[in-house]
């Protein structure tokens, strides 16, 4: 699917894998540094301070303390377009757009107040609407999902609520993902959400997205994203 004459950058052409901090040389490898490190720097997150207004440098500062013990270019945003390495997936947006769209995006949360002071029902459904966006920004080369799940979950918790993404399997995610981005239909999206999302209290459990089950469950690998030459490159 990627044109004989592009290089992803991001990649060591010898391995064919991600360019790492770590010396991995297999994908087995580079996935096993990421289950060790990025769960450890994920805990640390949360004793971050307060959820920032400025979405943009939160998202930003999220993925590089997830991510700065395995890529250099942990926290910033990709300069190559990308979509899913399955058949028929479209791409996500381009490089050049990210800056200006994830502004857009800043903006409108900020409207609306991050989320604050609603009801359970209209909070899934705006959970939906900018969970979508985000997805579908897709700001980074790699590790979009994990970043949006730590930032989620930290939107969610000040706007009191909280995201139990145990019940959420990978491949119920990506699907509805996927209908959102192309179909333009947040119900499978609003539906996960629906089952997730419950009132934190002080009767309630915190959990991690580091023991969820995207991307991760018994039989279930989510799709690469694979880069290719588009208008950004």
């Amino acid at each position: 699917m990627v044109s004989n004459n592009f290089v992803d950058p991001y990649k060591d052409p010898e391995t064919g894998i991600f360019r790492n901090l770590v010396g991995a040389r297999t994908k087995e490898a580079l996935d096993e540094a990421e289950a060790n490190l990025v769960p450890l720097r994920e805990l640390e997150l949360y004793s971050f301070d307060e959820l920032s207004i400025d979405a943009v440098s939160e998202i930003q500062q999220i993925h590089q303390q997830l991510f700065q013990d395995i890529y250099d270019w942990a926290g910033k945003f990709r300069t190559v377009d990308i979509r899913k390495n399955i058949e028929g997936a479209e791409p996500f947006l381009a490089a050049t757009q990210i800056p200006a769209a994830l502004g857009y995006f800043e903006s409108n949360l900020r409207d609306a107040q991050q989320l604050k002071n609603l009801s359970r029902t209209t909070f899934i459904e705006q959970l939906a609407k900018f969970y979508d966006e985000l997805n579908f920004i897709h700001p980074f080369r790699e590790g979009n999902g994990r970043t949006q799940r730590v930032y989620w979950t930290r939107i969610a918790l000040n706007a009191g609520w909280e995201i139990n993404w145990l019940s959420i399997s990978g491949f119920e995610n990506d699907r509805a993902c996927r209908i959102a981005a192309e179909q333009k239909n947040l119900g499978p999206l609003h539906n996960l959400f629906e089952k997730s999302v419950r009132k934190f209290g002080p009767n309630s459990y915190f959990t991690s997205t580091s023991g969820s089950t995207l991307g991760g469950s018994p039989g279930y690998v989510s799709p690469e994203t694979e880069a290719y030459k588009g208008s950004s490159n």
